[in-house]
């Protein structure tokens, strides 16, 4: 049987208005409320398979947005002061430093009091039920999670409310980010560093399948298996579940679910065959 370690992001819960919410509200803040990116454009951006951190992903479209609205007049301004220098890399700086971005964008999706969280945090659908895990345990299946979410955040969403009682976590702040596949195995070793049983990780994003990809090509005599979840966001519009689901299979994934909680022990043991 194999082993299965699960995003959390897309996966667990649904980010959609939260995370993602936050993700847009810094980049309006930071750019004075005249770009806030579309559900669409924050898909396009992680489709890279680069911005896994939402942080990173807010200074990137910050940067973009800025580069793309002053490049051309700044660019023609400068060169005519500086014909020898090229003005690319001042154009593209973002006015909001990397520590400012992360502090509004966790007033958005933590809250502004920290120690009774009041963020978006608070709102998000649960995508799975506690005796999903149950029944894995029930059926001797071990089972983790390594997430790009903070400790915190998803300590909040898998033991305060699925009620998940010390649950095998990798998060932000103990292995670099993805596709790094450093916190997959991570997690391998929580589980028990023993296990020679294929490996299945679950995620919603590019980066997800990326991951898995890495890990193959580390330990190529491993049996290591992507499985995409369509985050609900797309699953609104059949065009965009299409494509998102085609932008998974390219990326790598082996099946495409819509929910986690489709895969059941008996299709564990159908992919641990493949």
């Amino acid at each position: 049987m194999a082993v299965v370690i699960f995003d959390i992001d897309g996966v667990v819960r649904d980010v959609g208005g939260s995370y993602r919410r936050a993700l847009a509200d810094t980049v309006e803040h930071f750019t004075q409320g005249s770009y806030r990116p579309t559900p669409e454009e924050i898909d396009r951006l992680k489709s890279e398979g680069l911005w896994n951190n939402d942080w990173e992903a807010s200074q990137e479209l910050i940067r973009r947005h800025l580069t793309t609205q002053k490049l051309a007049a700044q660019k023609l301004e400068f060169i005519s002061q500086n014909p020898d220098q090229s003005s690319d890399q001042n154009l593209a700086k973002s006015p909001a430093s990397y520590r400012e971005i992360v502090q509004f964008f966790q007033s958005r999706y933590r809250g502004t009091d920290p120690e009774n969280w009041d963020g978006y945090i608070c709102s998000e659908p649960l995508l799975v039920e506690p005796e999903y895990f149950e029944n894995l345990t029930r059926s001797q299946i071990k089972w983790g999670f390594f997430s790009g979410a903070t400790r915190a955040s998803a300590e909040f969403v898998l033991q305060r409310r699925l009620g998940l009682v010390s649950p095998i976590l990798v998060a932000m702040e103990d292995a670099p980010g993805k596709p790094d596949p450093a916190g997959l195995w991570q997690t391998l070793e929580q589980l028990n560093p023993e296990i020679t049983e294929p490996i299945i990780y679950v995620g919603d994003t590019v980066a997800d399948m990326y991951t898995v990809n890495n890990a193959r090509q580390q330990q190529p005599t491993r049996t290591l298996l992507g499985v995409g979840v369509l985050p609900p966001h797309v699953q609104e519009v059949p065009e965009i579940s299409q494509a998102y689901t085609e932008t998974l299979k390219a990326a790598g994934a082996l099946l495409i679910l819509v929910n986690m909680q489709e895969l059941t022990p008996d299709l564990i043991e159908n992919l641990s065959k493949t």
